[in-house]
């Protein structure tokens, strides 16, 4: 939540708003007693705030890193405390923070995220933890694996296809950002729910804006905030996704829709690995979850994948010259097949190295299960915990001249183990990481292969609003070959 909100609040809903939050003063008093304790050195900050707004500021600023860095160099560059979001929080540093999270999952650690995702996103994966979260990702899984997915990828071509030659073909000018969102939204409803009727997108693409505005905030349900918005718009999408499995259900008994043409039928006709159905409140709880992740963290990557072209020539011309050799041959009109995404070795390089660079996501969130020492430090029973991607991504020792675009990076091995988490790590690694492949290899294909361009803005502010975005849209002259 914006320091805004809480200023334009009027002043009758004062009183309201420290009711809610005395749950949350609380507990942080009650942080403040571990005297008997080796905590990680760092600052708790203020009350109920704790450092929230500085890390906030910090996104907004487009150098999260920067929060991570100060404190590591403060205070320890293994391991901090501090408080953010109403919670006492050690923040896991390097690639030893990463392997010690990922590995320890259900052991001292299980995943937890601020209470507005998981209001948000009730009884979605992301909520489950250990046995019931096992078996849910493996029942998503097998529709996003890549051997699932090679059904789908001509689907993905068609749709970039279409979607280029609507908003992006015979423009001079094209707002990357926003464009770009559309082509990832009805990508993700064309194959999670085939949802591809114009006017049923249009109304749940604004829904999802709002919905993700409130995802990391405050979880203050007030008429103003960020988590209200975000409530209203996730009930809404709800309502419609409800009208959407009925219809489905009459269409798969009467054989007018296939048990493999999405992941809703997959959902309703696949019983998880204990035999049982995933009840319709599950569904869509999980559906909204992937429609929500399918397309706006992709649309962060294409987006600045499209940056880092505009601003390397050279790198665009290697990247042209390698689709372009897996383009001949082919007769006009004819689709990607799966021997061709394996041969855009360079073009995953480059986006990879993008991904290093300016991850979409800046990391996720655990809870201690148990008192457990890391660092020799105690890390208390309850605390949360999290990591991110800048600790290591920015590591010097890891990735020499960190700041420097080199794709390089990712030829032979690539990265030492655990220095690379764009996707998280561990059993709780990202269940799309394949599908988000597969749409940023398509649609980028498609583009070097019609476009080049130039920036409008060459060095465009990017912020982070929860999620990477650039500050004025990325405008872009378009050239076509």
């Amino acid at each position: 939540m914006e320091v805004t909100e809480l200023l334009t609040l009027p002043a009758v809903l004062t009183l309201l708003v420290f009711l809610l939050s005395l749950p949350l003063i609380t507990k942080f008093v009650k942080t403040r007693k571990y005297p008997n304790l080796n905590l990680p050195p760092g600052s708790l900050g203020w009350p109920v705030i704790g450092e929230t707004l500085r890390f906030l500021r910090s996104g907004h600023e487009g150098r999260p890193e920067l929060f991570i860095k100060e404190r590591m160099e403060k205070y320890d560059s293994r391991v901090f405390k501090t408080s953010m979001l109403g919670e006492p929080m050690v923040v896991f540093c390097g690639a030893a923070g990463n392997k010690f999270l990922f590995s320890n999952e259900n052991k001292d650690v299980q995943v937890w995220w601020p209470t507005s995702v998981r209001k948000l996103l009730r009884s979605s994966l992301v909520t489950k933890v250990g046995y019931d979260a096992k078996t849910m990702r493996k029942l998503l899984m097998s529709f996003l694996n890549p051997e699932a997915l090679k059904n789908y990828l001509a689907k993905m071509d068609s749709v970039a296809c279409c979607h280029i030659n609507t908003h992006w073909q015979g423009k001079e000018v094209v707002l990357v950002y926003p464009t770009v969102k559309q082509y990832a939204f009805e990508l993700a409803c064309c194959l999670f729910a085939s949802i591809e009727d114009p006017t049923q997108v249009s109304r749940l693409s604004p829904q999802f804006d709002e919905f993700l505005k409130g995802v990391i905030s405050f979880p203050i349900n007030l008429p103003g905030t960020r988590f209200h918005c975000a409530m209203k718009a996730a009930n809404a999408i709800r309502e419609l996704l409800k009208l959407i499995i009925k219809k489905r259900r009459v269409d798969l008994e009467e054989n007018k829709a296939s048990p493999t043409q999405d992941l809703l039928s997959h959902l309703l006709v696949t019983p998880d690995s204990s035999g049982r159905f995933l009840t319709e409140i599950e569904i869509i709880d999980n559906i909204l979850l992937l429609l929500f992740a399918g397309h706006d963290t992709s649309r962060s990557v294409i987006t600045s994948v499209i940056k880092y072209l505009g601003q390397m020539p050279h790198v665009y011309e290697q990247v042209l010259e390698e689709q372009l050799e897996i383009s001949k041959g082919k007769e006009a009109g004819q689709l990607l097949q799966w021997e061709d995404i394996q041969k855009m070795k360079y073009l995953w390089n480059v986006a990879s190295e993008v991904l290093r660079l300016s991850p979409p996501v800046t990391g996720s969130y655990r809870e201690a299960l148990n008192n457990f020492t890391y660092a020799n430090y105690t890390i208390p029973k309850g605390w949360k915990l999290t990591w991110s991607t800048g600790s290591s991504h920015k590591d010097p020792t890891l990735f020499p001249e960190p700041d420097n675009f080199d794709a390089s990076r990712f030829e032979g091995t690539g990265p030492a183990p655990f220095s690379y988490a764009p996707f998280g790590g561990g059993p709780r690694m990202c269940l799309g990481q394949e599908f988000a492949r597969l749409e940023i290899l398509v649609f980028m294909h498609n583009m070097v292969k019609r476009f080049k361009w130039e920036l409008f803005i060459p060095n465009e502010k990017f912020l982070y609003d929860p999620m990477l975005k650039p500050s004025k849209g990325l405008a872009i002259r378009l050239n076509s070959h």
